[in-house]
């Protein structure tokens, strides 16, 4: 699953989340935006926070949120506690649970 800030059809950028179904990964890609913009973006979505150029914070419950009535993988919800979990064995949530730390790459690379 890939959250990613991209400029939107009026040039404004915006935060979507996509590849729904593929609860292998999970990460930040940011298009052809600022990281002001993509900390703009991502903090109005709700869907997280920029810590550094390489790493943020999504929001777990807006991911899910955002991401669930579109899935279509019988077993979604099953896999997305698997990643929950893997995040938590990693040492990647916040200290509250509700943060999970991943990695930003460029959305020409995702």
């Amino acid at each position: 699953m890939i959250v990613e800030v991209v400029t939107g059809a009026d040039e404004r950028p915006q935060a979507r989340v996509v590849d729904v179904d593929d609860l292998s990964k999970l990460f930040l890609a940011l298009g052809e935006v600022t990281d002001e913009e993509a900390a703009e973006v991502l903090e109005r979505s709700g869907l997280g926070r920029l810590t550094d150029g390489g790493t943020a914070v999504l929001d777990l419950a807006a991911v899910r949120a955002a991401a669930e009535p579109r899935a279509t993988a019988p077993d979604w919800q099953s896999r997305w506690d698997e990643l929950v979990t893997h995040a938590r064995t990693q040492g990647r949530l916040s200290e509250d649970g509700a943060g999970l730390q991943v990695p930003v790459q460029s959305a020409a690379g995702a």
